[in-house]
């Protein structure tokens, strides 16, 4: 039996020796023109050490792990080295690799976190059907995601000005008490109105994450090793995506969809350990003057203006709906600009058009998303087993681009690579939209959706990494809080767009399948801004940028 034990570290150095041997540079160790100097193969794979919550990312324990030993043989005979100089390659780079000692902690803790997040973002997307039919709110379908997005961006303020003062660690601990709280209340929710505020909760613990992981990564990470933490973070939702709906799906039909919710609450109270010790040796680093960071207040005005106006826009009286948009964006707008980067709205060059870029790239792909499984499950009435195979074949292709975006980080302009990621998202949104008229088979939604997970992910990780560069030394944390808040507030106005146009359509008597329809077009219209501001985001290869800002 002694014989037979495989220790926790053991493993973990195995695994990085898989993961390294795919990375092998050509020539054995020496990189090509062109290469980092971690070359080859390697960046398909990226390494594991750091992990933000909002970008996504795995662990080297998942099926790309096998893939590993063959591309190594593959890379092995293409490059005239054997396996055995190969491994001696990895042991010499491996101290600064994601899964080196000094990282190993922070990597494992936070994907863990993300790995719960991501579990309960695609649950709550396939199961939502079954919740509304449950509940009877439809009318509200569209602020169950509106309401966690919206108190995201107060989470996301409030954990990024933590992060800069005091560090990352208090904003992570308090980011998950309110994503507890939040489960605790949806799972137990007696009616729409209660779920709404359970999500809100859920998503004011959420916002925490994607700061404090961007911060993390800043400030831990040298620049060759960003893209692929990001393609790492994105591989955090593979188990999530081939699993989580499909278990979600049979959790709803078995036992209820409430024990979705309910479910995860073992798997917090776990993740939290892990990555607290290696968030609480980051520190922090000196902040900028206190006029400079972003005010709490702004971020409560900006969710409640947009609260506003979404709410207008599904008012039974025309005249009072409007009254609420006007007030929403005369309370929201002018905090909004305070919170972004100045010009961020007019999609200045640099860093304001990296802001707005992902607000436009979440806008049309979540605006879209929320609504897919709606449009399979009852605007064509097949299964939610059937429903959750569009969510999990666009989260395995959304994390098929981010490692594509990492190979080509080095060689290919980021703004290039955004703009092919939006083409994709508006081909893949226009193939779904078709197949809610009766002749197109669902099958044909469901690949659809897979090419639009595929532009995300070639669009997403590039705008994160296109922030840090254009961040001060010190202010990542307030950089990563403007990309994020423009994130989310993205993702609920297209999803109360759409939610709106669904409830329009039910209230007027109109099909469901008009309301999807619109809510579709709408956000594609978002996608071809998006692809007219990528012309104004930053020069330059994402995976070729200075490390001046990276700390020891």
């Amino acid at each position: 039996m002694e014989a037979r034990r495989i220790e926790l570290p053991n493993l973990l150095h195995a695994m990085q020796a898989l993961y390294q041997l795919s990375y092998a540079p050509a020539g054995c160790g020496q990189p090509s023109k062109g290469e980092s100097s971690f070359g080859g193969t390697r960046a398909w794979f990226g390494s594991t050490s750091s992990l933000p919550g909002g970008a996504g990312s795995r662990p080297p324990a998942t099926p790309l792990s096998v893939l590993a030993i063959l591309f190594a043989g593959a890379e092995s005979r293409r490059s005239g080295c054997d396996l055995g100089t190969m491994a001696h390659v990895s042991r010499l780079s491996q101290d600064d690799g994601l899964w080196a000692p000094h990282r190993r902690a922070l990597t494992i803790g936070l994907v863990t976190t993300v790995t719960i997040i991501a579990s309960e973002a695609l649950s709550v997307v396939t199961i939502m059907p079954v919740v509304a039919r449950d509940l009877g709110g439809l009318r509200l379908y569209g602020w169950v995601f509106s309401a966690f997005m919206l108190a995201s961006m107060v989470g996301i303020v409030a954990a990024g000005r933590q992060a800069d003062r005091r560090g990352p660690a208090q904003p992570y601990i308090a980011g998950l008490a309110f994503f507890s709280a939040g489960l605790v209340l949806s799972g137990l929710a007696p009616t729409m109105p209660v779920l709404v505020v359970g999500r809100a909760l859920q998503g004011l613990g959420a916002g925490a994450i994607p700061a404090v992981a961007y911060v993390a990564i800043g400030r831990s990470l040298p620049d060759h090793l960003r893209p692929r933490m990001m393609a790492v973070l994105s591989t955090a939702w593979v188990l999530p995506g081939l699993f989580g709906p499909a278990i979600s799906a049979e959790v709803a039909r078995h036992f209820g969809w409430r024990w979705v919710f309910l479910g995860l609450l073992p798997l917090v109270l776990a993740a939290g350990p892990m990555a607290l010790p290696a968030l609480v040796r980051l520190g922090q680093k000196q902040a900028g003057p206190p006029s400079e960071e972003h005010r709490l207040i702004d971020a409560v005005r900006t969710a409640a203006g947009a609260g506003f106006v979404l709410a207008g826009l599904i008012a039974d009286q025309p005249l009072v709906g409007a009254a609420s948009v006007v007030f929403g964006v005369a309370v929201g707008l002018p905090a909004l600009r305070r919170l972004l980067p100045a010009g961020s709205l007019r999609g200045r060059p640099g860093l304001p058009a990296t802001i707005l870029s992902r607000g436009l790239l979440t806008f049309a792909f979540f605006g879209s998303d929320a609504f897919v499984t709606l449009a399979i499950t009852t605007a064509r009435h097949r299964s939610t087993t059937m429903a959750s195979l569009a969510v999990t074949s666009a989260t395995l292709t959304w994390t098929a681009g981010s490692w594509i975006q990492a190979r080509l980080s080095d060689r290919t302009e980021g703004r290039h690579l955004v703009q092919v990621g939006l083409i994709a998202v508006i081909l893949g949104i226009a193939g779904t939209a078709s197949a809610l008229w009766p002749p197109v088979p669902v099958v044909f939604a469901i690949a659809s959706w897979s090419v639009a997970g595929l532009g995300m992910g070639l669009a997403y990780a590039p705008l994160s990494l296109m922030m840090l560069r254009e961040s001060q030394a010190g202010r990542e944390g307030w950089a990563s809080a403007s990309l994020n808040l423009s994130d989310v507030l993205g993702t609920a106005l297209g999803v109360g767009f759409g939610g709106a146009a669904v409830a329009i359509g039910a209230s007027t008597g109109r099909s469901l399948s008009t309301g999807i329809s619109i809510a579709f077009t709408v956000a594609a219209v978002g996608a071809v801004a998006g692809i007219l501001v990528a012309r104004r985001l930053p020069v330059g290869a994402t995976g070729s940028v200075s490390e001046q800002k990276v700390g020891a």
